[in-house]
């Protein structure tokens, strides 16, 4: 999730984040189409680079990320329609036939839900299993790291696109709750706590924290936290192939008023492969959804 990350172990805002604010700043009108208030939003064209609107569920059909506070900062494209999701989701459950349930409140389940209604507890959680996977590596120090589960499951993925013709890269791994605590911190001295929080998760709200989510890049290093990253190869990948590993967009095209964030092509969370690939197969787009919880477009 790129809204707070930073460069390796540093302190300082990322590359995304520093775009967000950059474009946030500049008003471009692109990006004003997609305001989470129900004015009009995009209706974009197909485009034989743009990635597929993939599985969704019947009340959208692509998802957005980043806070629903202010104007976005990502505008994507999508190959279908993009009708108005709902504020709240209707409530589902995992298939009755999962092999095993876990829990949505442990920081040390893969289920775990975080988001802006849902803080890590304990807030300054660390992961007691954190590792290095051994992948094409963006990053160097924490955030290099993930928890065990996800590192092995990250190093298959990597592998089977490599197969594939396509390289990715890890771009940003763990980020600890000090790190976040700078990072939204230099964000509020700068710009006011408003704009902080369409920028950077709040210290004890990232998923980075736990271990279980990673920001991918693309080996040529195109497009890197952009909107446009959405069309590399490395995120149409992902997108198609990342439910076999257990991995999910978890901020998809359009689904900001679920999730809280726009559409973050490079963000992926794991949740197991039985769940993820239940997602895709019954068009469930967000965890929000899935897992039954409320929508969480702002902190409470």
């Amino acid at each position: 999730m790129c809204h707070n990350c930073v460069a390796a172990a540093g302190t300082a805002p990322s590359r995304r984040s520093v775009t967000r604010l950059l474009a946030f700043g500049a008003g471009l009108t692109a990006l004003a189409a997609c305001t989470p208030d129900g004015g009009s939003r995009p209706t974009p064209s197909p485009s034989p680079s743009s990635p597929s609107a993939g599985a969704t569920p019947s009340t959208a059909t692509a998802g957005a990320e980043t806070s629903a506070v202010t104007s976005p900062t990502a505008a994507e494209t999508t190959t279908a329609s993009v009708p108005t999701p709902t504020a709240a989701p209707t409530p589902t459950s995992p298939a009755a036939g999962l092999a095993q349930q876990h829990s949505l409140t442990d920081p040390a389940s893969p289920w775990l839900m975080v988001n802006k209604h849902r803080p890590l507890s304990p807030a300054d959680y660390i992961p007691a299993d954190l590792v290095q996977p051994n992948v094409a590596l963006a990053v160097s120090g924490e955030a290099a790291q993930l928890n065990s589960t996800t590192a092995a499951a990250a190093e298959q993925m990597f592998a089977a696109a490599a197969r594939d013709g396509v390289t990715m890269t890890l771009a940003s791994g763990y980020r600890s709750y000090g790190t976040q605590t700078a990072t939204y911190n230099s964000y509020v001295a700068s710009r006011g706590q408003a704009e902080a929080d369409t920028a950077s998760a709040r210290p004890g709200y990232s998923e980075h924290q736990t271990g279980w989510a990673f920001d991918i890049g693309d080996g040529g290093g195109a497009c890197g936290f952009q909107p446009c990253f959405a069309e590399q190869p490395a995120a149409v990948w992902a997108k198609a192939n990342g439910h076999r590993f257990g991995f999910v967009v978890r901020y998809p095209w359009m689904f900001h008023q679920i999730t809280g964030y726009y559409y973050e092509a490079w963000h992926l969370r794991y949740i197991g492969v039985e769940a993820a690939t239940d997602m895709a197969n019954r068009g469930i787009a967000t965890l929000e959804e899935y897992f039954g919880v409320e929508a969480a477009p702002g902190y409470l």
